[in-house]
């Protein structure tokens, strides 16, 4: 797949990539499905062949690229599959963005390299049992006693969770804050720390090999060190990167309805019925040409949008455009995609089955569609 702004430098990387995960992700992600988890092995061989964390700079072990190879890792892993690109996106172009940006030059050496290798993973944990889309509506608190802060709460619904080796927890610093996103803060909890526990993993309707947890806070006990920025700026870091983490949702979703006209072109091609192949019924053909005309759309904003946030515009507005409409039209490829499978689309063996069932939840996370069409309507009005 060729866009403009790629170079022979993108087409590299990209068959780089591919090569690996042809050998070492392909043949084994159904197992991981079943098992429920990318092993540690997997993020070691992404970290040492260089995909793991291609924006951080070379002075802390990564290759110091732009967001486009970021967009090329995420499209790769989700053509692999959902639960494999959560993890892995998340970690690499989510978390140590906020390390990147906001750390001291202590924490960026302590965290970051080790990111890039994959000897470490990450998370970050903002959505709480009584708080997700409202974040200033965290209880979460972390109160200074010295040089320490003290972290109380839960989180839940983490990416992550159950093997991270360091969390970027949003808390707050200041519970009496008004407004009270003034209060909110970002504290790097690491495994290891007292206090600090994992709750349950979570059954998941699908995405069944990303690892997605509970955290728990009682107590825990984390030096004011570790404290990512200043005090009380946490909701604007948030604010800030959100752009490019609604960005990548964008394009995993955008993948996902590829892949699934994909596999249903060939589908329909090889399936019989009435002695005719169902690629022969004008209705499968009206479905594809529908489909093809709503992913076409989406792939052609998206690729505009990547180019934007390359040239550092400020396009949240777009973005939530972009997250909303293709999450809400891979939905809707979904179901026809496995409509045109029949029964077989029901069936687990057959991938529609496992696109079909990771794909509602990207209408949830990152900001709900409601979320997103709030976001626009602001833009519009002010």
């Amino acid at each position: 797949m060729s866009y403009r702004f790629f170079t022979e430098e993108h087409d590299m990387y990209r068959k780089s990539l591919l090569k690996m995960l042809e050998k070492e992700a392909y043949p084994f992600f159904e197992e991981w499905e079943d098992k429920r988890e990318i092993p540690k092995s997997f993020w070691s061989k992404l970290g040492e062949n260089g995909f793991l964390c291609p924006m951080v700079k070379e002075e802390h072990g990564g290759l110091g690229l732009d967001f486009s190879f970021s967009m090329i890792l995420a499209e790769e892993l989700e053509r692999v599959g959902a639960g494999l690109a959560s993890g892995i996106v998340l970690h690499s172009d989510i978390v140590t963005p906020y390390i990147e940006q906001y750390g001291t030059k202590e924490q960026k050496e302590k965290w970051l390299p080790k990111s890039v290798s994959g000897e470490y993973i990450s998370a970050i944990a903002m959505t709480e049992p009584g708080a997700g889309s409202d974040l200033a509506g965290i209880q979460t608190t972390a109160v200074r006693k010295g040089e320490f802060y003290i972290l109380n709460g839960e989180k839940t619904f983490i990416t992550n969770a159950m093997n991270a080796n360091y969390v970027v927890v949003v808390c707050k610093t200041d519970p009496h804050a008004s407004p009270a996103y003034r209060g909110i803060s970002l504290i790097v909890v690491e495994d290891g720390t007292a206090g600090f526990k994992r709750g349950k993993k979570l059954n998941k309707i699908g995405m069944h090999s990303s690892d997605t947890g509970e955290l728990i806070f009682e107590d825990a006990k984390v030096p004011v060190s570790n404290l990512l920025g200043e005090e009380g700026k946490g909701f604007y870091y948030l604010m800030e990167n959100l752009q490019q983490e609604r960005l990548l949702v964008a394009i995993e979703v955008q993948i996902e309805a590829e892949e699934m006209l994909r596999i249903t072109t060939k589908y329909v091609k090889e399936r019989k019925a009435f002695s005719r192949q169902i690629a022969e019924f004008q209705h499968t053909q009206f479905k594809l040409a529908e489909m093809a005309t709503e992913i076409d759309i989406g792939r052609t904003y998206v690729n505009s949008l990547v180019s934007r946030h390359n040239a550092g515009d400020n396009i949240v507005k777009e973005v939530s455009m972009a997250k909303w409409w293709i999450s809400e039209m891979a939905k809707r490829v979904a179901s026809q995609c496995l409509q045109l499978h029949g029964g077989y689309g029901y069936m687990e063996e057959f991938e529609i089955a496992r696109r079909y069932r990771d794909i509602p939840v990207a209408a949830i996370y990152a900001g709900t569609t409601e979320i997103m069409k709030g976001i626009i309507a602001k833009h519009i009005l002010s």
